[in-house]
């Protein structure tokens, strides 16, 4: 092995730690939260694609947590954004950490990936660009990797809270 090969090595394992540490710090804050909310969840961890993933799910179905999720995911992203400030708080360090909350980010994520395919479709057959509704950072970057897998491009417009993506023909 090289010092090289070797280096690489270490950061990749050194940046694994700083996720599993993210996702720990998380997950305290948000049992707390839910102590305090007098809620049942469970906490999952993972490291996905760069970053520090958390779900709170739940065995006893996920009416309760529900609330956790608000209207369009709303709350989702509110603590999402508190989770990421505590974990800042303790680490010093920007967080990218992704919160899912009774499954709504997956499934949202199907069924955005079925959308930019269907842009994507849809581009293909008419040749012209197709703008899309309104998004989250979130839901832009779904369907613009939908929109990549499909073989296409696309690129986000507008200013927040209107900001869009537009599927471009190839």
């Amino acid at each position: 092995m090289t010092e090289g090969t070797t280096s690489a090595a270490a950061e990749g394992a050194d940046a694994l730690t700083r996720l599993e540490q993210e996702g720990e710090i998380a997950a305290d804050y948000l049992e707390g939260l839910l102590d305090i909310a007098d809620l049942d969840g469970d906490i999952d961890m993972d490291v996905e694609a760069d970053r520090a993933s958390v779900s709170i799910v739940s065995d006893t179905g996920s009416r309760d947590l529900q609330k956790l999720v608000g209207r369009d995911g709303e709350v989702l992203e509110a603590l999402q954004e508190l989770t990421r400030l505590a974990v800042h708080r303790e680490t010093g360090d920007r967080s990218r950490l992704m919160l899912d909350i009774a499954g709504y980010r997956a499934k949202k994520r199907a069924e955005l990936s079925e959308l930019g395919a269907k842009a994507a479709a849809e581009v293909k057959s008419s040749g012209e660009p197709v703008r899309l509704k309104p998004m989250t950072p979130f839901e832009r970057k779904v369907v613009h990797d939908a929109v990549k897998a499909a073989g296409l491009s696309s690129e986000s417009e507008g200013e927040e809270p209107q900001r869009f993506v537009v599927v471009l023909p190839a």
